[in-house]
């Protein structure tokens, strides 16, 4: 294990490469009417946001198993440099098409970003603390959702929309620079099958399905062999995908997961909450800046409603499915409150003041909020531990595929709606055509020219979100058919954070998010101190000897030897001091000596595992006594994943008692 000061070097290297990730679902947002204004292209910003989703989305179903191949460090450091290269790209674009793909070169990076991030904490950071870096991590996401919108407006008024991207290259840099130096070379720990035909499926089958909606009614007729190809060619390569994961050895997305009802049911919604949350982000900043004729970093602003909204009830009703258990209401409510949200949304116009805006946009942020947390959890909550990982990684996939479709519908049918208004919005105002490309342009004009086109762009915005509602209501129809069991409190805290609703899906194994659960379930707690396990199980070695003990194991295991000046070297304490408690060991048998090196014995090893099999007693026990544990089908499995659990946390716990030590 890594020094302190090493540890939260790494976690910066890491947090600033998940910020970089991050920030870039939601900055582009309000720089998108100065992209069409200034590369023109109004059809394709939609493209803006979804290549980058979409590449994101598919990159995080390879990148954890590459990590597993070729080190987590490699595939970190080789992630970073693909979102460096992908900013470049954008900054210097001089057409839309060449801008949307390099979203998708910055999309692949971000995403992989995020996934090799998290297995680094889950390797480098112990057991007891995990829970609070993935936290932090989490916070992130929350963070970017609040502070995005608000740097694209920024650079968009004062610098230029280019700057949005610019600005990675430095934390890129320093991000690469703080991870060669940092970041351990993590050794590889298998060979995986990579799902490849999977993830290529999967991936023609949502962009054929998002071009077809982006271009259907545009710059294709719905009737046209384009429209039809592609839908036709998506279905096709869908069929296939479920084919092919009926069949892999390791799937991508195991079919067998939507035999669970609540799953299926948990995925639907995922579905379309994302659908919601970005299709309204992306196009709410350009419906303040043409109609309530704004700057680009007060549309910014103007959107922070609905963040607070979404932030405030994400939190509240995973703090609540805590403590009550209940987790079925929130969507059910929070879907309902998404509908009413966009109904609201959809009389907007521009005689609605500021405040009534601000008003709406919290209502269908708090909709939103409801349904982002409590669904991974309730997923977590009737998930067997082998899918525990696979299935929370499905929901979010499902969530950021939502968001894809969302930001291409919302797109297409705006684009489509306000091509059939803004000729005629033209001839009645005599204004120039670049009035209706660019909020600046209209705006310069008198508001009696302007007006059409305003009235254009409210009118058209406002079908688009009137268009939503039908499917916030279909989500609500879907959250009554969700199962409610009784929660097991070790998903309850590994649904905690906020990246379980804002991020991309993970790679995590089952086993990785019970550890996470099990750190913050004994932090600190007193069942797992030496002392306690001692006075409870009357072993034949007094505290001290059992203290010494593990650290023999823990240097055996970390550091492949044990020698008594490396274990005082690391405490700061004289091995004078140590040495008759070692030697206590040597005498029982528990330990012997080669030279200066420390071996357990056979008796020590026996020793070592009685301690592991106390810690298992511990952890069980403390599930069995708040939740539905004893007597589930998987109880069996947990028990052997406890068991490993347990012996890194022999290897991670330096078995010193604070509150021991001031007696």
């Amino acid at each position: 294990m890594t020094s302190s000061a090493r540890r939260n070097l790494i976690f910066v290297a890491v947090l600033l490469g998940m910020l970089l990730a991050a920030l870039d679902q939601t900055i582009v947002a309000t720089t998108l009417p100065t992209v069409v204004a200034d590369l023109g292209g109004a059809g394709h910003q939609a493209w803006v946001v979804t290549s980058y989703l979409l590449a994101s989305t598919i990159a995080t179903a390879v990148v954890g198993k590459l990590g597993d191949l070729f080190g987590r460090k490699a595939v970190f450091q080789v992630s970073v440099v693909i979102f460096l290269a992908g900013s470049i790209l954008c900054a210097l674009a001089g057409s839309m098409g060449a801008l949307v793909a390099a979203r998708a070169v910055q999309g692949i990076g971000g995403g992989a970003i995020m996934v090799t991030a998290m297995a680094v904490i889950g390797e480098v950071i112990p057991l007891r603390e995990r829970g609070r870096y993935q936290g932090a991590l989490g916070a992130v996401f929350g963070v970017t959702t609040v502070i995005g919108p608000l740097l694209g407006g920024f650079f968009t008024d004062h610098m230029t929309w280019r700057w949005a991207f610019w600005i990675n290259l430095p934390v890129a840099v320093l991000v690469f620079a703080v991870a060669a130096v940092a970041i351990p070379a993590l050794g590889e720990k298998s060979r995986p099958r990579i799902d490849y035909a999977g993830i290529v499926l999967v991936g023609l089958g949502a962009s054929g399905l998002t071009l077809a909606t982006s271009w259907g009614g545009g710059e294709y007729a719905w009737s046209s062999p384009m429209i039809i190809g592609l839908f036709v060619g998506s279905a096709v390569a869908l069929v296939a995908f479920v084919v092919v994961e009926l069949r892999a050895t390791e799937p991508i997305l195991p079919m067998r997961l939507f035999a669970n009802p609540v799953f299926t049911v948990c995925c639907v919604l995922a579905f379309i909450v994302g659908f919601a949350m970005l299709g309204a982000m992306t196009f709410l900043p350009t419906y303040m800046q043409f109609v309530d004729g704004v700057s680009a970093t007060e549309s910014g602003l103007r959107t922070l409603p609905m963040v607070v909204g979404l932030l405030i009830t994400s939190i509240g009703s995973g703090s609540l499915v805590g403590r009550t258990g209940r987790y079925k209401i929130f969507p059910v409510l929070g879907t309902a409150i998404m509908a009413v949200g966009f109904f609201l949304l959809s009389r907007m116009n521009v005689e609605t003041p500021l405040w009534r805006e601000a008003l709406y946009l919290f209502v269908l942020g708090t909709g939103i909020g409801m349904c982002m947390q409590v669904l991974v959890l309730t997923v977590q909550n009737t998930t067997d531990l082998a899918d525990l990982g696979v299935a929370t990684s499905g929901v979010t996939f499902f969530r950021a595929i939502g968001s894809s479709f969302g930001a291409a519908i919302f797109g297409s049918l705006f684009a489509n709606f306000l091509a059939a208004r803004i000729p005629a919005a033209l001839a009645a105002s005599g204004a120039p055509p670049e009035a209706a490309e660019s909020p600046q342009a209209l705006h310069r004009l008198s508001a009696e020219m302007a007006r059409p086109i305003v009235d254009a762009y409210s009118e058209s915005l406002g079908t688009v979100f009137l268009f939503a509602v039908p499917v916030a209501v279909l989500g609500f129809v879907v959250s009554l058919f969700l199962k409610e069991v009784p929660l097991r409190e070790t998903e309850a805290a590994a649904a905690g954070d906020l990246g379980e609703g804002f991020g991309m899906p993970g790679a995590e194994s089952g086993e990785k998010i019970l550890e996470v659960a099990i750190g913050r379930l004994f932090r600190d707690a007193p069942e797992i101190r030496l002392r306690y396990l001692a006075a409870a199980h009357r072993w034949d070695l007094d505290v001290p000897q059992l203290w010494a003990l593990l650290q023999v194991y823990r240097h055996q295991q970390v550091y492949g030897s044990a020698e008594l000046t490396r274990i005082g070297e690391r405490l700061r304490v004289p091995r004078e001091v140590l040495e008759p408690t070692f030697d206590a060991l040597v005498d029982r048998g528990c330990v012997r000596r080669a030279g200066e090196e420390l071996m357990l014995t056979p008796a020590g090893v026996d020793r070592v595992d009685a301690v592991s099999s106390a810690i298992v007693e511990q952890i069980v026990a403390k599930l069995a006594t708040s939740s539905s544990f004893d007597g589930r089908p998987d109880r069996q499995q947990v028990t052997a994943a406890l068991d490993r659990i347990a012996h890194r946390m022999l290897v991670q716990r330096d078995w010193y008692d604070a509150a021991a030590a001031k007696n």
